[in-house]
């Protein structure tokens, strides 16, 4: 144990925000988001929602000020019934506590490439659709 790091955060997931460098982005990935076959290093946080696991890791993980959106969101898919996402609302005030970032959306298949290239993917078990988010790594100053 160590003081003043989240315990929702794994040792495994630790390693890999240390490892990370600016620029660097991390995939925190809803259940129902192709992790596995997607990842170049894969975390599982089973039994977790994204929006902790979100909190958790922006206690210690500055976003990248050189970019004008360092967080992703997968946009909802043109035709698709689904409402407006409320876990985005959530998001937003989880990144506005911590920073003053910019969120942007991607296409579908742009957030999915765009996750392909991610340093990492964390698979989470959040239910609610629509609920990644790419983070991008800023500078530790």
């Amino acid at each position: 144990m160590l003081i003043g790091i989240p315990s929702i955060l794994s040792p495994e997931l630790l390693k890999i925000l240390m490892e990370m460098g600016h620029g660097d982005e991390l995939v925190i990935a809803d259940g129902n988001f192709p992790a596995a076959s997607s990842a170049q290093r894969l975390v599982r946080a089973d039994g977790h929602g994204v929006p902790e696991i979100l909190d958790a890791i922006l206690k210690l993980y500055p976003l990248d000020t050189y970019v004008d959106a360092p967080v992703s969101l997968m946009e909802v898919v043109a035709g698709d019934t689904v409402p407006t996402p409320e876990i985005w609302g959530t998001y937003k005030e989880i990144v506005s506590k911590h920073s003053d970032a910019k969120i942007e959306h991607l296409e579908r298949f742009e957030f999915y490439e765009k996750a392909k290239t991610a340093y990492a993917i964390v698979a989470t078990g959040e239910s609610a659709i629509y609920a990644n988010v790419i983070i991008k790594k800023g500078i530790v100053v």
